[in-house]
């Protein structure tokens, strides 16, 4: 992504304030809401656990509207502490009592790393995830309730987090594309030469969030990465690296990569646990996917080979921002490689 002027490193508490007024309007709460697999995957997760949660203590990290206590109480978890640091705080205290439940969820407004629980806890329920997995970083706050609050063999819902990547030909850059060849037959105006001008701004260095369709993804998606939660630690989400190797279905040309994650719940009757994906191949969630456009299409044929590696890593100027490096090679073409950032969520980081 391009920017006029030097970019400002945005201080921690500038970082945590705009993502903490992010989730103060409702557009974003009815969105995750709405969001069926998303919501319906937790609650299912969290009935299916009665068990393990029937007259425990839990811990809801970044609760929001508090709809995930609220499962956990009708799980049968004998108390509930919803912390939540913006002001969605204050609505998850009335949807609490609108409930009948304010005996059993106790609504902490603040962060999980300045709260004072007066008790350790049995469980830790969060939603977590970002774009492309990493993007908020609040996955830190849950290691630090993990290592703080949660008794030794505790369960962890969501317990593991896997992300896969995928070459694929995006059609509407192509179509945008060639779109300034049609200008001079329309209006008898050659507008030819914006193409490499639109190429530059469409297929930029941003991580673009969008749904991707399976007609266009060109391979098996690939793991390249596998977070479990019970054992990951901060420092080693600095650097969440893996290696990928894709073989091309058919004839295209691959002018993106997309990636995608999964979580996945224990389940005591699945073997494999209960498995909310965000692939293509699935139906459609809020996360959408996140999609890498390279600086031009490359063709492949039929089990042409697409290898490489995969880093993520925190911004420089925002460590709640996730950065993507992809070293990549496509068939016998050479090695490539390039950095992707999801945009910023203000100016005010730039001087």
């Amino acid at each position: 992504m391009s920017h006029v002027g030097k970019k400002r490193k945005l201080d921690k508490t500038r970082q945590d304030r705009l993502y903490f007024d992010s989730y103060t309007d409702v557009t974003i709460h009815e969105e995750m809401i709405a969001d069926h697999v998303r919501t319906n995957a937790y609650r299912t997760a969290i009935l299916r656990n009665s068990e393990s949660i029937r007259g425990k203590v839990v811990l809801d990290v970044g609760a929001g509207t508090g709809v995930l206590s609220i499962f956990c109480v009708q799980a049968g978890a004998r108390k509930v502490y919803a912390v939540e640091a913006c002001s969605i705080a204050e609505q998850a205290v009335h949807i609490v009592r609108q409930n009948n439940m304010e005996d059993r969820i106790e609504v902490i407004r603040g962060t999980v790393e300045t709260a004072d629980l007066p008790e350790m806890v049995e469980v830790i329920v969060s939603e977590w995830m970002g774009y492309a997995l990493l993007h908020e970083s609040m996955l830190n706050s849950v290691l630090y309730a993990r290592d703080k609050w949660l008794k030794p063999g505790g369960l962890i819902l969501p317990s593991k987090a896997e992300l896969y990547v995928s070459p694929i030909s995006d059609p509407v850059v192509e179509d945008r594309l060639h779109f300034w060849y049609t200008a001079k037959d329309q209006y008898g105006v050659d507008m030819s030469c914006m193409s490499d001008f639109a190429r530059r701004c469409i297929m930029n260095s941003d991580i673009t969030v969008s749904p991707v369709t399976v007609e266009d993804v060109l391979s098996h998606p690939a793991r390249f990465a596998e977070l479990d939660l019970h054992t990951v630690t901060v420092e080693q989400l600095r650097a969440v690296k893996g290696e990928f190797r894709c073989e091309s279905f058919g004839s295209a040309a691959v002018n993106a990569f997309c990636v995608h994650f999964t979580v996945t719940f224990p389940c005591p009757d699945k073997p494999h646990g209960l498995v909310l994906s965000t692939s293509p191949f699935n139906p459609e969630t809020h996360w959408k996917q996140a999609v890498l456009y390279l600086d031009a299409p490359v063709d492949v044929v039929q089990d042409t080979v697409v290898s490489g590696e995969i880093s993520m890593f925190p911004s420089e100027e925002s460590a709640r921002h996730i950065c993507i490096h992809v070293d990549y090679t496509i068939g016998e073409h050479k090695k490539q490689s390039k950095t992707f950032s999801i945009p910023d969520w203000s100016g005010e980081s730039q001087s």
